[in-house]
């Protein structure tokens, strides 16, 4: 078996410098594998706080403070940063709270030079809502593309490598930020865990990255053979194609990363996600034969789907087979949840 110390490192993430934020084009923001945009937000005065210390960017972000609530991750400083299940999977190491936004900050604050301080964590959390006016100052241009703008502030955690659905680019405000990435072939290589009960809402690897356990996760190896590395300091910038793997380990006693989720379908178009979980309800278990059959379906149809495809039938018949919008889109929806609630 092949031991720790023997994993291949991960290679560097292409880096790109001197982007200017107001100018991203879609060689970056449509790109198909990862990029660090180094300095790309170094002029955003949040930066400029916290490169100056902990206790400025803290004192930034204030400024914006309206009375917000947000979601905090809370676990014991014996989970070591690392917001995950507990033993049997039957639950999760840390707690939820609903807390104000500034008893986050004191918490953090208290924290700052304790060594073994519990893990604190705000997700995803809307900026417009939490810090208004935090983005007249600090912000990119997507070149009119619908994001969703979010705050993640946090002190020394650890994000198990998951996927995200839309694109991202993921700006690192204040603190150091570790990112190993995958490509999305190495799912099956990430032992990855239940798809409909995971501690932030997304599926998650089992393995523990600091410590993976080669006897019971041996083809984490092989993943690692395909995985992608880059620190990013503040001011920096990646751009995390939809759904490549991502483990992300904040290294400093405050952190504070911006992103940027945006999808390249139309938004009347649902998460694939759905179309997963109904397949695991209605196709993983036929017989093999008729699962077989339902294989080549989806080939013909969707995975392999082209013009040649509906060729044979009249375009004004098509259905729909033909191209989709929002009104086909809702009708379609219409009728899957008048079978599902037969």
């Amino acid at each position: 078996m092949l031991p720790t110390a023997r994993l291949p490192p991960a290679r560097p993430i292409r880096e790109i410098a001197g982007l200017d934020p107001r100018e991203l084009g879609p060689g970056i923001l449509e790109s198909n594998e990862p990029l660090v945009l180094r300095g790309l937000v170094a002029a955003w005065p949040m930066v400029a706080a916290a490169r100056d210390s902990a206790g400025a960017a803290d004192a930034y972000l204030r400024r914006f403070y309206r009375d917000a609530t947000v979601t905090a991750m809370h676990g014991t400083p014996e989970i070591g940063g690392r917001f995950f299940y507990n033993d049997d999977l039957s639950g999760f190491n840390f707690a939820l709270a609903r807390l104000r936004l500034d008893q986050v900050l004191d918490e953090l604050a208290r924290h700052r030079d304790n060594a073994q301080a519990p893990a604190i964590y705000v997700g995803s959390t809307t900026i417009d809502t939490a810090l208004p006016g935090f983005r007249s100052e600090n912000d990119v241009d997507l070149a009119g593309r619908d994001a969703l703008a979010s705050i993640w502030i946090g002190n020394r955690t650890r994000i198990a490598a998951h996927f995200d659905l839309p694109d991202n680019l993921a700006c690192i405000a204040a603190g150091r930020r570790r990112f190993t990435l995958f490509p999305p072939q190495q799912l099956e290589n990430l032992y990855v865990g239940p798809l409909d009960f995971t501690p932030a809402g997304q599926a998650i690897s089992l393995v523990d990255f600091l410590a993976p356990d080669l006897v019971r996760f041996p083809r984490f190896a092989q993943a690692m053979e395909q995985a992608l590395s880059a620190d990013l300091e503040p001011g920096d910038a990646l751009f995390i194609p939809s759904m490549w793997w991502h483990h992300v380990q904040a290294l400093d006693s405050f952190n504070v990363l911006v992103n940027y989720w945006w999808r390249r379908s139309p938004a009347y178009m649902d998460t694939p996600l759905n179309a997963l979980m109904h397949a695991l309800m209605t196709v993983r278990d036929l017989p093999p034969a008729q699962r077989g059959a339902w294989q080549e379906l989806f080939r013909h149809y969707v995975f392999e789907a082209d013009e040649s495809t509906s060729a044979h039938i009249p375009e004004g018949a098509r259905h729909i087979l033909g191209p989709l919008d929002a009104d086909a889109v809702r009708g379609i929806r219409a009728q899957l949840l008048k079978r599902m609630n037969r």
